[in-house]
């Protein structure tokens, strides 16, 4: 049994701050290995990345996600007493709840809901000089998926709530104001979920039962207890929120069709199975969540080194997407990868790996991947716009990783077509 390859530096934390979704890969490969140890914010933390490594980071003998999470994140981007810190019976009856409401039915409810907004985005845009992508995003996204999740909302407030919801992940990694900002807005958006979950309980607000948020005010635990107020909240944003955040996934497609304007032509009479390619190579390529973390939860042995339980560790999700002894031309962009290529769990990971029940593989991104379907069609065969002269770089040292210009279009002009394009997705 050997020790962990190490860093030669006292601590890491400002180097991954710097490059957060090519810190471990870039080490990896200064140090010709799978995994290493490094000190993240005075804590001893290893790192790992590929197939191999993912395979036994989501094996819950030996990995826990109880109190992984740092303060700083729960207080903005998760919540306290949330899924995402939940382990073995307690996870997997929470995570139930969430599998009720992301069938396919159900997804397809709310993929009619976003293309009727789309639309009539697009016709609001036609009169505007200049659009800035991801913030029409958000707001759209925040208006349909408040309306399919049974959660009301005004039109006076889609802006007030979008920029809540969006503080949550655009600032959960910073520090100093921008990272304040993010936690009045979780107080804030709390809150306004707190009583809208107890005058469901009281019967003054009467949602669908099949809603989202009528299943998460009457959902109850192990313990056969209703959830607390605060945390049902948290559970109904853990809905809102990541659906708001596919507007990353979305300007990462316009970024895409823009760089690869043949593969727009192409994508104008394509099929589905041509959108799905399309957006599943986004989301490889592209750069959404750098790495997820967990605790060793008992000691165990691996590869020849020793994980000593109550070791953080990380699992670089952004480098094992990008693996070379997976992906052929790793940071080329070739849908076709894609077409009949049969990917597992463990090498094509996003947004996590594992099984969607009881690993904490995100349930959300089958709504990221039909979302992202339906905003690339509207992009491609519902309109036509201008991009401007503007910095399209991916600013990779921010969470998330977008153009500083967020993506900016003009001269929109929607395109009158007989055929609904609900048939089309």
């Amino acid at each position: 049994m050997t020790g962990f390859p190490k860093l030669g530096i006292l601590d890491s934390t400002i180097s991954l701050i710097r490059d957060p979704y090519r810190y471990i890969s870039k080490h990896c490969d200064e140090l010709n290995t799978d995994v290493f140890q490094a000190r993240l914010l005075l804590q001893k933390t290893v790192c790992m990345r590929g197939e191999e490594a993912a395979r036994i980071f989501y094996n819950t003998e030996y990995f826990s996600r109880a109190g992984v999470a740092p303060s700083r994140i729960k207080k903005t981007l998760f919540g306290e007493g949330g899924v995402q810190g939940l382990d073995e019976e307690e996870h997997f009856q929470r995570k139930k709840m969430f599998m009720s409401f992301l069938r396919a039915d159900k997804i397809g409810k709310l993929s009619m809901i976003t293309c009727d907004i789309w639309k009539s985005r697009v016709k609001d845009w036609s009169s505007k000089e200049k659009i800035n992508l991801y913030q029409q995003s958000c707001e759209l996204l925040t208006q349909s998926v408040c309306m399919w999740a049974g959660v009301p909302l005004k039109e006076s407030e889609v802006s007030q709530r979008s920029e809540e919801l969006t503080a949550l992940f655009n600032y959960a990694g910073n520090i100093g104001p921008k990272h304040w900002k993010a936690r009045i807005a979780r107080k804030r958006n709390e809150a306004w979920l707190i009583s809208i979950i107890e005058s469901i309980r009281e019967g003054t607000f009467r949602p669908s039962t099949n809603s989202a948020a009528y299943i998460v005010a009457n959902h109850r635990d192990l313990d056969g207890c209703l959830l607390e107020s605060q945390i049902a909240a948290v559970e109904l944003n853990n809905l809102l929120r990541p659906t708001v955040a596919v507007a990353v996934y979305i300007v990462y497609c316009a970024h895409a069709l823009h760089q690869n304007p043949l593969i727009k032509h192409r994508l104008v009479n394509g099929s589905d199975k041509d959108y799905e390619c399309f957006v599943q190579e986004v989301r490889r390529l592209y750069p959404f969540f750098p790495f997820t973390a967990a605790t060793v939860k008992r000691t165990f042995e691996w590869r020849g080194y020793k994980f000593p339980k109550g070791r953080r560790v990380f699992l670089d999700l952004f480098g094992t997407n990008h693996d070379a002894r997976t992906w052929e031309n790793p940071n080329n962009f070739d849908m076709e990868r894609f077409r009949d290529c049969k990917v597992n769990d463990y090498v094509f990971i996003p947004q996590g790996g594992g099984d969607h029940f009881r690993n904490h593989r995100c349930p959300g991104e089958w709504v990221a991947i039909e979302q992202m379907k339906i905003a690339t069609k509207i992009l491609v065969s519902e309109c036509d716009y201008t991009v401007p002269e503007q910095d399209l770089d991916l600013r990779m040292g921010s969470l998330p990783a977008l153009p500083k210009s967020n993506f900016i279009i003009s001269d929109v002009r929607p395109i009158d077509k007989d055929e609904d394009l609900n048939d089309h997705i």
